[in-house]
């Protein structure tokens, strides 16, 4: 069967294809996309499908360098294929769809759609005016139609979900350009939220990862300082919700309530993900970063106080213009204080727009190189260091699918402890199901995982592992022949991990 034979299978269904670049927003903007194109009467491609979908959308990401060239190769790779499949349609959405606007269609003419950031919800309107007009369709809203949650959203995993605080940023950081492509902070009624949250318990989702550029500076557009606090302290109160977590806080706003509040909810997990990007107070004022080393050191002290388990995890920029090496060993300095469990490391990659991008004392790559590798040595050190403290304890871990890659041949199953860190266990006689629980003794440790080897000491079966169940179970169950190719099913990965984008905070 030709491409065009199976994308147009299932009595003429067309198919689609969502690829994703960038931060965690982007992520769940995606899940929204999928969520509108299915409710339009699209279905999912089978993966693996590399572009044999009737309709591919882009949902791309602005932040790095080099951010139009890979778009610009993925377009090109795919113009033959759209040239001898008539109808086939191609979208363009996100951060550099909003950033260059009517640039992506003469570089790239046979792109049908490009929307931005602010207007995903018309997707599917612009998808059938190109096809009825036969001429491209650029719609960029320079500010928020509606807020994206409304919108109807194919969740990736069955037991856990992102929801949205808040879009947008009011920072001013130097490298950064996404206040000027996502725009202001616009911030949610906490009923809209917590509603939200509830009607997801509901469904079977027991861990719930809450989002915005600035997800604690929440309650700056609705007037109350201790909103965010107050957002995780409600969360503590709904049944059947069994771990909450947030991403990304920025060092200015979080205070004191925060912590009390993380501290004292028990389904507030003890992990925190906290945006260093550099040690150094003059670097830190020429990234317009509103905090110095003292304030971030003393907001670690303060977390690992009232939480002496959790896990903090961090981004760092290398080589921002004007770092010297005195700048750098600050930074290492920071690092070794912190101790953090994880480390998001980013050599300075010059974001056209932004203010930093025009700045003198641009760094030598092969300067920038030798300091990223020093801070990578020694943040691996330090990881494996804080991971051989688990050793010894027993951990309740909700398991995971797609997360352990030699899964398959140890014989083993993955999850994720409370405090988010990754532990590959020996697979038990009963059976476990993703969004389970089980407990376990970690055995060994690794420098980015743990591995507990003995016995399974207990499994705890869950709405979440039945709410897996049910979707696995339906798709088993659809006829042979209607490829809907559902995405792959799994708690989704840890929040930092979707970087290169907005998650640089």
């Amino acid at each position: 069967m030709s491409s065009i034979d199976r994308s147009q299978s299932a009595g003429g269904t067309r198919t689609y294809e969502v690829r994703t670049y960038g931060c965690q927003m982007n992520v769940h903007d995606s899940e929204r996309l999928s969520g509108l194109l299915e409710d339009a009467g699209y279905v999912r491609a089978p993966e693996g499908s590399d572009g044999d979908a009737d309709v591919v959308v882009f949902n791309t990401c602005a932040v790095r360098e080099n951010a139009d060239n890979k778009l610009y190769g993925n377009l090109g790779h795919l113009a033959p294929k759209k040239a001898s499949r008539p109808g086939m349609q191609i979208a363009v959405g996100g951060c550099l769809a909003q950033k260059d606007r009517d640039t992506i269609v003469k570089r790239a003419p046979w792109v049908d759609v490009v929307f931005g950031t602010h207007n995903i919800g018309k997707l599917p309107v612009l998808l059938e005016r190109a096809r009825v007009q036969e001429e491209a369709q650029v719609e960029i809203a320079e500010s928020l139609e509606a807020f994206p949650s409304t919108l109807p959203t194919r969740r990736e995993s069955a037991y856990a979900a992102w929801v949205s605080i808040s879009v947008g940023c009011n920072n001013t950081c130097t490298f950064c350009i996404v206040p000027a492509l996502r725009g202001k902070e616009k911030d949610r009624r906490p009923g809209d939220i917590l509603a939200e949250i509830e009607a997801l318990v509901a469904e079977g989702v027991s861990e719930i990862t809450l989002l915005g550029q600035n997800v604690n500076a929440y309650g700056s557009d609705i007037g109350d300082r201790e909103a965010f606090s107050k957002l995780l302290r409600a969360c503590g109160t709904i049944d059947g919700l069994e771990r909450v977590r947030f991403t990304s806080p920025h060092p200015r706003d979080f205070t004191d309530d925060v912590i009390a509040a993380m501290a004292e909810t028990p389904n507030v997990m003890p992990q925190l993900h906290m945006p260093l990007q550099s040690g150094s107070d003059p670097v830190l004022k020429a990234m317009r970063r509103s905090y110095r080393q003292e304030r971030y050191l003393g907001i670690i002290e303060k977390v690992r106080a009232a939480i002496p388990h959790a896990a903090i995890s961090t981004d760092i920029i290398v080589g921002f213009p004007g770092e010297t090496e005195e700048d750098f060993q600050q930074t290492l300095h920071v690092v070794r204080e912190a101790r953090f469990a994880q480390a998001f490391t980013f050599q300075y990659s010059k974001r056209p727009g932004t203010p930093a991008a025009e700045m003198d004392g641009q760094i030598p790559k092969k300067v920038v190189q030798e300091r990223y590798e020093r801070l990578v040595a020694l943040q691996e050190e330090i990881s494996w260091e804080e991971n051989k403290k688990q050793v010894g304890r027993t951990l309740e871990l909700m398991v995971a699918e797609g997360e352990g890659r030699k899964d398959g041949t140890t014989h083993r199953l993955s999850g994720r402890a409370p405090d988010s860190r990754l532990v590959h266990f020996t697979k038990p006689e009963q059976e476990v199901r993703p969004g389970d629980v089980v407990t376990v003794e970690i055995t060994y440790a690794a420098p980015h995982h743990l591995l507990a080897e003995g016995t399974v000491l207990d499994v705890r079966r869950t709405r979440a592992g039945d709410a897996w169940e049910k979707r696995n179970t339906e798709k088993a169950a659809r006829p042979a022949g209607v490829l809907l190719g559902l995405p792959k099913v799994g708690v989704p990965e840890p929040l930092p991990v979707a970087t290169g984008g907005c998650a640089v905070d």
